[in-house]
């Protein structure tokens, strides 16, 4: 383990982490794309609040050649010296929810182009079973010349980053590993049992392993379609969701979800590669499919509930002025990837209503970029809302004294159902 030197692939919110906490002990290159983020890290700041500047400052190094430590470039050459690969870079769906495997495809080429005899490339990325070993070896093994299993190995680990989750680090969450050998696989074990306090777990082959990342979060999504489902059942008869989820909660087995806006880059759309593979093997997964459909209506519903709301207060909707609160996929976080709160802005806008958003944690600049939407990091100051909708639960909201903000008949709406106050509708 001494003479290890590890390549991370990918400086985003699970590579820099795991690339951070490898540096404690082993020297590690870290490579991106990505010239702003790389400059960035190399001056001791991560705009994505996952490292500490402090943390990420005592890891690394200026140079290459280094005992231990963290050393970020864009220049692929670097890696050359690194015996180790871990590829951490996204697995996005295209717009009808296909799986984009173009990054995973192009970091392997990365890796190709400095792959070694005896190099073993882990991969971490979310993907459907089968995605290692039948799609990014055989790029591995074009660009390196080299053969599988016998010049080179692979293992798979799937990421468990929680994103804003400053007590589920990735050092304490139990990681499940796998590799293309039996020996290969006690290496990968070996080598992150080396950082992971919470231990490991070693899966019997690199398939299960991917399969059981991809199923973690479909789990999680149709759990949340399912109390998605009950709100608006429950919101026809006139009954709080949340009051129900709490009785029913005293039961020791009952699950504790709640509903809400489902995105980010992993509940929205793993289950999309796992349903994916599904059909390419003649079965379509109708609970799966099922669940993304209720999840990603959610916006659509939301924003019609807060017109009903409207119309029912005689407010004008058309011209009406609305503040949403968060755009970020969830709370107390600045990723903005995949957010779900960009559905309810645009159905609402739908009605030619006037929408300000105010998100303390969100990066103007990327919203701007992604969305084509204007937000604030301070909240706006006008003389009052027509409608005041809470979608994400980041902690400054909690304190925020919204009824001063309304109209004399305006509407507040907490999707979060987080607000200490009485308010006109939540799911």
């Amino acid at each position: 383990m001494k003479k290890l030197k590890i390549g991370v692939i990918g400086l985003g919110y699970v590579g820099l982490p795991l690339a951070r906490l490898f540096a404690e002990k082993y020297p590690v290159i870290g490579f991106d794309i990505n010239e702003t983020r790389v400059k960035e890290l190399q001056n001791g700041s991560d705009n994505t609040l996952e490292v500490t500047d402090s943390v990420l400052q005592a890891v690394l190094q200026k140079t290459p050649k280094m005992e231990k430590g963290l050393y970020c470039s864009n220049d692929s050459q670097v890696l050359e010296d690194c015996n180790y690969y871990i590829v951490t870079v996204p697995t996005p769906v295209d717009r009808n929810n296909r799986p984009i495997l173009t990054p995973l495809y192009k970091s392997s080429e990365t890796v190709g182009k400095v792959l070694k005899n005896g190099d073993t490339v882990i991969y971490e990325s979310t993907v459907y079973p089968g995605v290692t070993e039948d799609e990014c070896v055989p790029v591995l093994e074009k660009v390196s010349g080299l053969k599988f299993n016998e010049d080179f190995f692979v293992g798979y680990s799937p990421e468990r980053i929680n994103p804003g989750d400053k007590r589920h680090t990735v050092e304490k969450i139990l990681k499940v590993t796998s590799g293309s050998t039996p020996e290969i696989a006690q290496k990968v074990d070996t080598l992150y049992k080396s950082v992971i306090t919470a231990g490991t777990f070693l899966a019997t082959s690199i398939k299960v392993a991917e399969a059981s990342k991809v199923i973690e979060n479909s789990q999680r999504d149709i759990n949340i379609a399912f109390v998605n489902e009950l709100a608006k059942i429950f919101n026809l008869m006139g009954i709080d969701t949340h009051d129900v989820l709490e009785a029913a909660g005293t039961k020791w087995n009952f699950l504790p979800f709640k509903p809400g806006l489902v995105g980010g880059h992993c509940i929205g759309v793993d289950p999309y590669y796992l349903a994916q593979k599904a059909q390419e093997y003649g079965y379509h997964p109708g609970i799966i499919l099922e669940g993304r459909r209720m999840n990603d209506g959610m916006g659509q519903y939301v924003a019609s509930e807060i017109v009903k709301l409207m119309v029912q207060k005689d407010i004008k909707v058309k011209g009406s002025n609305i503040l949403i609160l968060g755009i970020t996929f969830k709370e107390n976080c600045p990723d903005v990837r995949n957010t779900q709160s960009v559905h309810v802005i645009s159905n609402l806008k739908s009605y030619h209503t006037n929408i300000t958003i105010y998100d303390p944690w969100a990066s103007p600049e990327e919203v701007k970029k992604e969305y084509d939407l204007t937000t604030n990091n301070i909240l706006p100051k006008r003389n009052k809302y027509d409608a005041i909708i809470l979608t994400v639960a980041h902690n400054e909201f909690i304190s925020l004294d919204l009824k001063s903000m309304l109209t004399n008949n305006g509407i507040i709406y907490d999707v979060k159902g987080i607000l200490p106050i009485k308010v006109d509708g939540r799911l």
